[in-house]
């Protein structure tokens, strides 16, 4: 499974899409298929690698029934039904939900290659440099296509260039360079772990605090395990700087104090190194667009504090840029008018990114997992609360506000 890569493209297009990830492709597929001219840009060949915990939850699963490859996806994917959700104490819950697991890699790749069959041209490897600018807006960019400069002029430059904030750094974009959180995660193939670890597990415990552990079940006895830090990073004299944290360390407590992480790594063989990568969250830490130029995606911060889910919203956050610009095109609308219905969809979708940060409270105090999980054994009314933060029906801020505490006690 490929996706092709091409440096014959025009020096002209409607719009250039930088990074083909999940919230570029889906930009450029949905801008393809009206009949724009879109050439989509990445510094990969593909496929790539991405440093993922790979989950897919419903969000994900809606957005690409939409982008019609969820059929695609699913035929490669390691389908779930529940969440495990296990505390300090060793006590488990298991949220339902339409769940699977699909290594970055693949999934990337079917949501690359879609947008190129919707009229996509692409452009890999090519590096985005700087935009091209003339009278104040944005009319193209200059990409680094092996050891030459090309550059594409275009009436809209989208940059869904993921957590790394070079790209947004040289467009002006960026507001804060440090990332909102860090993880690690490693694949590991143990075959005798299959069957045993069905569910989507996410570990809350001391030893991992402000964050969390994960073993997430592939196909074929593959596993993908990792651990991550929300809030990772504070800021002294105006600079950001990673808490005295060590990843590597987390992860070793995590496989110390999990029996099913231990047993894992134990008898199983590493497909690969671990590997970290930022997580930007809470469509916080960069400006949106500025004219001829809208960012997308986790560039933006689209990825959830809480649960570090970010392919669902990258997705959904790509195709509303797409759709911002194709009304634009289509009525037609100045730039300005396009850029601020882009940007009012985005800050529409902000109030459900604050509640997950303040769920960040279970990363911080883990034994609030505990006791949620001790009330959910008892009360099907917060199991199915919980599956509705799952299936984003609830307000997951609610759970650990005062008055969701107080209401464990009462329901």
């Amino acid at each position: 499974m490929s996706s092709e890569s091409s440096v014959s493209v025009p020096a002209q297009c409607d719009v250039l899409v930088v990074g083909a990830g999940p919230a570029g492709s889906a930009c450029a597929q949905l801008l393809a298929q009206r009949g724009l001219h879109v050439v989509l840009a990445d510094q990969h060949t593909f496929p790539r690698d991405k440093t993922c915990g790979d989950g897919l939850i419903p969000d994900s699963h809606a957005a690409l029934k939409r982008l019609g490859v969820f059929d695609e996806v699913m035929q490669h994917a390691q389908p779930a039904r529940h969440v495990g959700c296990i505390g300090p104490r060793g006590g488990r819950i298991d949220v339902p939900g339409a769940l699977a697991v699909l290594p970055r890699r693949v999934l990337d790749d079917i949501l690359c290659r879609s947008a190129q069959r919707a009229g996509a041209k692409p452009l890999m490897p090519a590096r985005f440099e700087a935009p091209i600018e003339e009278g104040g807006r944005v009319v193209g960019a200059r990409l680094k296509v092996g050891d030459a400069s090309q550059e594409i002029r275009a009436r809209w430059v989208v940059l869904a260039t993921g957590a790394v904030p070079q790209a947004m750094l040289a467009a002006g974009l960026c507001e804060r360079r440090t990332p909102s959180g860090v993880a690690l995660r490693g694949y590991v193939k143990n075959d005798a772990m299959v069957g045993r670890i069905q569910a989507l597990e996410i570990v809350w415990h001391k030893k991992l605090r402000p964050g969390y552990g994960w073993i997430f079940p592939c196909r074929d006895g593959v596993f993908n395990i990792g651990v991550g830090i929300v809030q990772s990073h504070k800021i002294e004299n105006g600079r950001g700087a990673m808490q005295d944290t060590n990843l590597r360390d987390v992860f070793k407590a995590f496989c110390d104090f999990y029996e099913p992480a231990r047993e894992l790594m134990a008898g199983g063989t590493m497909q690969g190194e671990l590997k970290g990568a930022p997580l930007r969250c809470t469509l916080e830490g960069a400006r949106y667009s500025r004219p001829g130029l809208i960012a997308t995606g986790e560039a933006v911060g689209s990825t959830y504090s809480f649960s570090g889910e970010g392919i669902g919203k990258a997705l959904e956050t790509g195709m509303l840029a797409a759709e911002a610009l194709l009304r634009g095109h289509e009525q037609p609308l100045d730039e300005a008018a396009v850029r601020a219905e882009y940007e009012q969809r985005l800050l529409a979708l902000k109030p459900r990114f604050e509640l997950y940060e303040k769920a960040n409270k279970v990363n911080a105090h883990p034994w609030l997992a505990d006791l949620l999980i001790w009330r959910a054994k008892k009360s099907e009314r917060l199991l199915r609360r919980m599956s509705g933060v799952l299936n984003e029906t609830s307000n997951p801020g609610h759970l650990v506000s005062v008055k969701g505490i107080t209401r464990l006690f009462l329901e």
